[in-house]
């Protein structure tokens, strides 16, 4: 049932006591360690290779604040750079259109604030050959809270 082996096991008793042998660090076979027994003996024991132990489970860390912020952020930001250049690209024409305007109305109101002095200068001027209309008005009142009169006169 076993195989054949040369190795012969025997106990220590106190009848025949050995020296006790010591084993330097270094001679001791891998796999192989010294162990205690529960009655005090210290003796080498094969042991079973214990596992490494488990690498420990990262937690997860909650998301800063900030970086939720950021991230909320970003698309809303590129999102309202984008509508404001589409924007501007369909109202162009219709911004062109007014500055055109505009320059129109600014060169309306520089030639009205020309033209107009000039217009009734020249009609004062054709007027005043034909004679001009004085009216004097002569207002007199007695006392302080006293009824005004007054006469008017055409020339």
């Amino acid at each position: 049932m076993y195989p054949e082996t040369t190795y012969e096991i025997t106990t220590l008793t106190p009848q025949h006591p050995t020296p006790n042998p010591r084993m330097l660090p270094t001679e001791i076979p891998p796999g192989v360690q010294m162990v205690t027994l529960p009655g005090g003996i210290r003796t080498l024991a094969y042991t079973p290779a214990q596992a490494p132990p488990a690498p420990p489970i990262p937690v997860a860390q909650p998301i800063p604040t900030w970086a939720k912020t950021t991230a909320l952020l970003t698309p809303t930001i590129g999102g309202g750079i984008a509508a404001a250049g589409i924007g501007l690209s369909y109202a162009a024409p219709g911004l062109i259109a007014m500055t055109d305007a505009l320059w129109a109305t600014v060169a309306l109101i520089a030639a009205a604030a020309i033209g107009v002095p000039m217009l009734l200068r020249i009609g004062r001027t054709t007027a005043a050959g034909k004679g001009s209309t004085h009216i004097t008005q002569n207002i007199s009142a007695t006392g302080m809270f006293g009824k005004a009169n007054g006469t008017i006169n055409h020339r």
